[in-house]
């Protein structure tokens, strides 16, 4: 199974401070054809403001994973985490039982772009937790580097759940591959640029969907930024 998910297709919501791309139903975009992929809940595409940011707010049973693209994303929670993070960064909330948190851009003058990605947690009732990591551009260049996973290998954030989240930077004649084992799902967005995975053309925002297709195979990238997510049904 290979789906396409265009960019254009996917939900919008524009609050001037707020600019959002989602790529699955969330808050008043519903789409009944498009609530998730396997325990992947949401991809936002988020745009803010200079000085601007979402308040405190709750959330709970969740792994939280925010991925900056351009900018600065300033957290405060609960749990007494407060930093900011920038393009590299990987951050990751596990809200478990229940946490308090705030994200503003933490730039005066520019905007911040960045993915808000919630994977939905193998089990309910977890203990709260908050992780870092930065990959660098060389750690992904023309590959697929790990960097979320149920068990934290390989230096990735650690999530609760059996799923792994992977980064790669493709431009020229790089390629890649990832093996996705029968009965696991594979999902590909397209953070920027353009690229070319399983014969299918991609460009910035769009995603595919996949499942026994026995690789994930990524070629003819133009400056591209590639998530790829394997992921348990």
């Amino acid at each position: 199974m290979m789906q396409l998910r265009k960019a254009a297709d996917r939900g919008h919501a524009n609050h001037g401070w707020l600019d959002s791309w989602h790529s699955f139903s969330f808050a008043d975009y519903y789409d009944p054809q498009h609530m998730g992929f396997g325990p992947l809940r949401v991809i936002n595409e988020d745009r803010i403001a200079a000085g601007q940011g979402f308040g405190t707010h709750g959330h709970r049973d969740m792994e939280i994973i925010s991925y900056v693209l351009e900018g600065e994303l300033a957290h405060k929670d609960s749990m007494g985490n407060g930093s900011v993070i920038r393009p590299g960064d990987v951050q990751r909330m596990s809200a478990g039982t229940g946490v308090r948190h705030s994200e503003y851009n933490h730039s005066a003058t520019g905007t911040t772009h960045f993915l808000q990605i919630w994977i939905m947690p193998d089990r309910e009732g977890a203990e709260p937790g908050y992780q870092e990591a930065h990959f660098s551009r060389a750690d992904k260049d023309g590959q697929l580097r790990l960097v979320a996973s149920g068990d934290g290998r390989e230096g990735s954030v650690r999530m609760n759940q059996d799923a792994a989240l992977y980064a790669g930077l493709f431009d020229g004649g790089q390629q890649a591959s990832h093996v996705l084992p029968v009965g696991r799902l594979g999902y590909v967005h397209v953070a920027r640029g353009s690229v070319t995975v399983n014969g299918q053309a991609l460009v910035a925002g769009d995603a595919l969907k996949l499942a026994e297709v026995g690789s994930i195979d990524i070629s003819g990238g133009a400056q591209a930024e590639v998530l790829v997510f394997d992921l348990p049904h």
